[in-house]
């Protein structure tokens, strides 16, 4: 672990990491108590209201988040290789822009341009003689970052770098089912010299190091990516001090296949999500087809015979393109979600347990396709978190907006149609952060963020620097 500069020791019993693809021990990680956390927040503390870095003129810290860049380019296949060991996402995959290496360093210098273009604003006098008005933005103090497991190389650096570049100092803490590509970052990280504090990392479970770092008030700012019911949590912990909070929570993002679209493509991307790369467990997958009921079985069919091109096994051949689920639980949570979709009445017209023929002992579940399901069953509305989508049927517009938006979440969607007049009408319509048509994308220069229950704030681009910022508005006379 990185705290106040220094690399420093576990202090409980080291965390076996169980590789998910294999079912072995491959490696243990540092596991922090309770003291640890401590110590990190201090140091962040100390470092924002003693030290340099917040008050440091823009271009500077800019200077600092092109180096942390180039850092992470020049090791980036080592960052890649790592990833597959921390989560067993495919080789083949992390080479896709937003899994590996270049997505991460394109957000740091994303965030580098950003530094020294956030500026306030000037008020004219409201009546002759008052006050001459101008406003500032500053950084909001002391962040807490926790990442999870899926994307622990993108979402560290989606979080990190924008707190940074406000000026803020932070204390970071990956999942541990997945520390290894984030500790690494922090070894490039600490090679760019950053002042003492402003960077530090903890390592360990959800409790106590999470619940640690959470509720301790010298926190200014919690940002966390994770499951709706933790980050409930956490919203109520922090803002019981009135402390800031940012949130991306997962949704059930529906993909809405209209009779026109291109049907090919559309599968596609909506399959293509949920059943290879980390195979459903990404908060965005459209795991809701909805689809006119004039090509519904066109798309089902074609839903099926994209399932069969999902190939298990070990995450560094280049043959395998799908990944196992996380840990044996969470492959347990996921066939149960499958057997009371069945039990709900959903007929399954292909997958439902665990994947056949692997050559590895682990967590893979067979792509999954769960057709007759109605909106209001659990498998319409819980976030499943793996390769599995339910295909509803609609007959118009308007069906199909009202089935999109009728669930709790509000993270993502996608619009299929070769009519742009429907594209738009349709977009506007749905209650979600990003709606994609005929396409899907996470862009560093972009807002990405969730409605309703998905989530609370932005990350990336400008709107996700303005999430470690606070406005001060000066009167002169």
């Amino acid at each position: 672990m990185f705290i106040d500069g220094s690399w420093v020791e576990g202090r409980a019993e080291p965390i076996q990491h169980i590789h998910p693809a294999s079912g072995e021990a491959i490696f243990h990680a540092p596991n922090a108590d309770r003291s640890a956390v401590d110590a990190a927040v201090t140091a962040a503390r100390t470092a924002f209201d003693d030290g340099p870095w917040p008050r440091l003129p823009g271009r500077d810290r800019a200077r600092f988040l092109r180096s942390i860049a180039e850092l992470i380019r020049s090791d980036a296949a080592n960052l890649n290789a790592l990833l597959s060991l921390d989560n067993a996402t495919p080789s083949s995959f992390v080479g896709f822009y937003q899994m590996g290496a270049e997505y991460p360093a394109d957000l740091f210098e994303t965030c580098a341009g950003w530094v020294d273009k956030i500026t306030g604003e000037t008020y004219p006098q409201w009546e002759p003689n008052q006050p001459f008005t101008f406003t500032t933005h500053e950084p909001v103090g002391v962040a807490a970052i926790i990442t999870p497991w899926n994307a622990p190389m993108s979402l560290f650096a989606q979080k990190l770098a924008p707190a940074l570049a406000a000026g803020c100092t932070v204390v970071a803490k990956p999942s541990e089912l997945s520390p290894l590509v984030s500790l690494r970052m922090a070894e490039l990280i600490a090679q760019s010299d950053l002042p003492a504090g402003v960077f530090n990392i903890v390592t360990g479970p959800g409790d106590p190091v999470g619940t640690a770092l959470v509720e301790d008030p010298r926190v200014d700012k919690v940002s966390f990516t994770g499951s709706r019911d933790v980050g409930g949590s956490i919203a109520a912990t922090v803002g019981a001090r009135i402390g800031r909070v940012s949130l991306e929570l997962g949704g059930k993002s529906p993909a809405l296949i209209f009779a026109d679209a291109d049907l090919g493509m559309a599968v596609g991307i909506a399959a293509g999500n949920a059943f290879l790369g980390l195979s459903g467990q990404v908060c965005v997958c459209q795991s809701r087809v909805l689809a006119h009921d004039a090509v519904y079985d066109e798309v089902v069919a074609k839903l099926v015979g994209f399932a069969a091109a999902a190939a298990f096994g070990d995450p560094f051949d280049p043959k395998v393109s799908a990944a196992p689920m996380i840990s044996t639980r969470h492959m347990r949570r996921v066939l149960g979600h499958i057997e009371r979709a069945v039990d709900d009445g959903a007929q399954l017209a292909v997958g439902g347990g665990r994947a056949e023929n692997v050559s590895t002992a682990g967590n893979f579940v067979a792509p999954t396709v769960l057709v007759d399901a109605d909106n209001s069953m659990a498998v319409a509305q819980d976030e499943i978190f793996g390769p599995v989508l339910c295909v509803l049927r609609f007959t118009d517009e308007d069906e199909a907006i009202r089935l999109a938006n009728d669930t709790r979440y509000g993270l993502g969607a996608a619009v299929y149609t070769r009519d742009v007049n429907r594209a738009l009408r349709v977009s506007r319509a749905l209650r979600a952060g990003s709606v994609g048509v005929n396409s899907w994308s996470l862009q560093p220069h972009a807002p990405f963020g969730g409605m309703k229950q998905s989530g609370l704030g932005r990350e990336n681009g400008q709107a996700g620097v303005m999430e470690y910022l606070e406005t001060k508005t000066t009167f002169i006379s």
